[in-house]
C-alpha cells in the first residue's frame, strides 16, 4: 500500500479547525473519515488537482482509517472501479487524497452544519435521496 501518511493542505487544515469548532468532534481523524465518505457519496469523481502538503497535519492510513482500515481501502478500490481508474498504488493514493481534500471543503462549505446532529443529519439526507 502506497498511502503509509495522510499528509493534508494548510486549507483542508484550517477547515478542519473550523469542522472541529463547529461539531464539538475534537479529532481529526474522525472528521477525516466523515470527509472521505462525503466525497464517495458524490456521484462525479474528484477534479484532478495538485494538492499542496503544505500543513502541519499528518496522520497514518492506520490513525485515519483505524480498525476499519480494509473497509476504507475497499470503499476507495471499489470507487476508483467504478470511476474506470487504474488500481495501482498511485492512483489510489492520488484518489484518496482528492476525496479526502474534496469531502472536508464540502464539509466545511456546508452552512447548514452547524453541530454534530447535522453532521450526522447529512447522512440521513443523502439516504432519503438515494431511496427516492
Amino acid at each position: 500500500m502506497a498511502l503509509e501518511t495522510i499528509r493534508l493542505s494548510q486549507q483542508a487544515r484550517d477547515q478542519l479547525v473550523t469542522l472541529k469548532r463547529r461539531t464539538g468532534i475534537a479529532h481529526w481523524n474522525v472528521l477525516c473519515r466523515w470527509a472521505f465518505c462525503r466525497s464517495l457519496a458524490e456521484p462525479a469523481p474528484p477534479p484532478a488537482a495538485r494538492i499542496p502538503t503544505d500543513s502541519t497535519v499528518e496522520m497514518t492510513w492506520r490513525t485515519f482509517a483505524g480498525e476499519h482500515r480494509h473497509v476504507y481501502w475497499a470503499l476507495l478500490r471499489h470507487r476508483c472501479h467504478a470511476d474506470g481508474l487504474s488500481l495501482d498504488d498511485t492512483t489510489l493514493a492520488q484518489q484518496f487524497r482528492l476525496h479526502l481534500h474534496r469531502g472536508i471543503g464540502y464539509l466545511a462549505g456546508d452552512t447548514n452544519l452547524r453541530d454534530i446532529t447535522d453532521l450526522v443529519a447529512t447522512t440521513m439526507e443523502q439516504g432519503d435521496a438515494d431511496a427516492a
